[in-house]
Formats: structure tokens, sequence, C-alpha cells
């Protein structure tokens, strides 16, 4: 059997001796005039970074995640948990390149996975490669390049307001004053269910999000307005003769609600909409909003978005849209005379009929 070959340099004094993994000499030559390369260039961080593993670069994405205390936390434990360590694992850091990540996208597409949710675990992957390449000494040598795959998830699901009013009348108690605050404010779910009455202001009409309940860590206020004010105060008083030890606004019988997915399965069977998600709410007073004439900025505020293009996507126009605005351009037109041209089809029709007679004769 032919012997591995070894290398051997030395960085600042330091002796390096490493295993080129090879039975080749020319292999391991090609791979001593790297290393002296990376020496001479200061690109050379010593061997750890050879030696590390994907799953140990994303046990760091999880414990940044968690010391961050980041809300998608669990999602993002699931992610490697199921995906990707399994797959790429055991790859050492190194070596780690397009030919991975191709055979990794074909992989998770094999199992009908989404682009979008291929891309979120890519960009674990890619968050992975950076927190490595950002310590101190570096974990890693480079951060390869990951290109993100084309997402069509266009949102499209919005409740108009008269199955807005037949939903919440077969609601449970609990979950029908979060169906009410979502509608109107568009809230994450997650950031409503976090909330406590300390965080409602039934004078100033407020609710205030705290910066560690929120997704992007930013504290927000929400307005109270119409149905919302009589249904949080009645709630209140019910609280606290009830229930005065519950600080949480959405409960069940004093109880925090934790998960509500029965409940809006059963709901929604009975009112004919099956097909509702929760988070159509959120899209729904986005659309709201505008339509209402509130300032984007402002509307942004208020249900979270911190990107335009993920704003513009919960914006829906639907056909009510597309014939009001026919309508308003078409009152704009004719006041400028544009559409004067256009004959009348009563008087079009008479000078039809008028030629045909004069034919006749």
């Amino acid at each position: 059997m032919l012997p591995t070959w070894w290398i051997k340099y030395s960085k600042n004094g330091q002796v390096f001796r490493e295993s080129s993994g090879s039975h080749d000499e020319r292999e391991a030559g090609r791979l001593l005039k790297r290393r002296l390369g990376e020496v001479v260039t200061g690109k050379f961080a010593g061997l750890t970074p050879e030696r590390i593993r994907i799953r140990e670069l994303t046990a760091e994405v999880v414990q940044d995640y968690r010391e961050n205390d980041r809300a998608s936390l669990m999602q993002v434990e699931r992610r490697i948990a199921l995906h990707i360590t399994p797959m790429l694992g055991d790859i050492r850091a190194a070596d780690f390149g397009t030919s991975d990540l191709k055979r990794y996208i074909a992989y998770r597409r094999r199992q009908k996975a989404s682009n979008a949710s291929i891309n979120r675990e890519l960009a674990i992957l890619k968050r992975a490669f950076y927190l490595a390449a950002e310590s101190d000494p570096p974990r890693v040598n480079r951060v390869p390049h990951f290109p993100m795959l084309e997402e069509n998830n266009v949102r499209e699901g919005f409740l108009e307001h008269e199955a807005y009013m037949k939903l919440r009348s077969v609601l449970p108690d609990g979950v029908q004053l979060l169906f009410v605050v979502a509608y109107h404010v568009g809230c994450r779910t997650g950031e409503l269910l976090k909330v406590k009455w300390s965080q409602v202001d039934l004078v100033a009409n407020r609710i205030q999000l705290a910066p560690r309940t929120t997704k992007n860590k930013q504290p927000r206020t929400l307005p109270i307005y119409r149905e919302m004010i009589e249904r949080l105060r009645l709630e209140k008083q019910i609280l606290d003769t009830k229930y005065p030890d519950c600080q949480a606004v959405f409960h069940r019988q004093g109880r925090p609600i934790r998960n509500f997915k029965k409940a809006w399965a059963a709901a929604r069977k009975k009112a004919g909409l099956e097909g509702l998600l929760f988070h159509d709410l959120r899209r729904t007073a986005v659309r709201n909003m505008v339509r209402a004439g509130i300032p984007e900025k402002t509307a942004m505020a208020i249900s979270g978005h911190k990107t335009r293009s993920v704003f513009d996507r919960y914006n829906i126009v639907n056909d009510r849209d597309l014939t009001e605005a026919a309508g308003k351009l078409e009152r704009y037109l004719g006041g400028l005379g544009i559409l004067s041209g256009i004959p009348d089809q009563k008087e079009e029709s008479k000078a039809e009929s008028n030629e045909r007679k004069t034919r006749l004769q």
C-alpha cells in the first residue's frame, strides 16, 4: 500500500505538519504550495479551520439565535436537525463548495421542498460561515458564495369585511379577541401572543410592543380603535374579576394562549372559509390601511414591515381595486376630453340605421 504524503511548513516560527490525505506526491506538493501562499498573504489561520465540519458551524448559529433571543430559534433548530445536518453535517467546511450546494438543492427538491424553504436553509448555512469567519481567531478561511433560488411566493390571501364578521361570530372568546386585534393592526401572531396588560394603555388607546418580543427587535406602537376599544376594555374587566393573576391579554380561562390551531380550523369550517390562513389577517390589515389613505411609512410602522419590498408583497390588488382604478381613470381622461372622440353608442346606432335606409331607397 502506498504511503500517505505529509507536508511541513512554518509560520512565525511555529512548525506545522499536515497530512495531504493523498498517496500522490504531486497532490501533496500542490497542497504545500497552497499553504505557503496562505502563509505569505496572511490568509493562513492555522489547521483548526481545516478540520472543522458543517455541523459545528451550524451549532454556532443555534447558539447565536439563543443568545440574541431570536423568535425563529425553533424553526432554525428544526431545519438544521431535519435537513442540513443529515446531508451536510460531516463535510469539512474547508471542502464545502458549489458542488455540495447543488447536491443539497437537488436533494431538497426531491423531497418536494419549495424554493423559499431551500433559501431559508441556505441562509442558515451562509450565516454559519459568516459567524465562523468573524470569530477571533477565524474558524474558516473563506465564505463560499450562496446563490439564492428564485421565489414565487407572493401572498394572495385576504379577508373581506363580510367574511370577517362571519368568522368572528363563530370563534371562541379567547381566540376571538386575538382575531379582532390581528385584523385591525396586522401584527404578527407571535408578537401578539406575547402582549401583556402592562403594555396596553386604554386611556391613550395604544399597545406598546417591547423590543424583545418583536421579530426585528425594534419597539412598535399599535393603535387601539373601533371595536378593539370596547372588546379590550371588557376583557380587562372580566380578567380582573375572574383571573386577576393572569397578565396575558390573549388567554383561555386565565391561561395564556400558546396554540389555537384546532379552534381556528373548526371556526373556518363553520364559516365556510377553510382555505383562510390566520396570516391572511396581516395582509388584509396592510391592504385596509393603504385603502384608508394611511401613509405607507405609518402603515409599515404599525405592521412591522422593515423593508418596502416585503410590504409591497402584502399590499394585494384584487378585482375591486382594478375596477375602481378603471373608473377613476375613465373619469379623469373624460375630464381631459380624451374620451370625447368616442361616439355615443346610441347616436352611432341611429347613424347606422339611417345609412341602411338610404341604401334601401
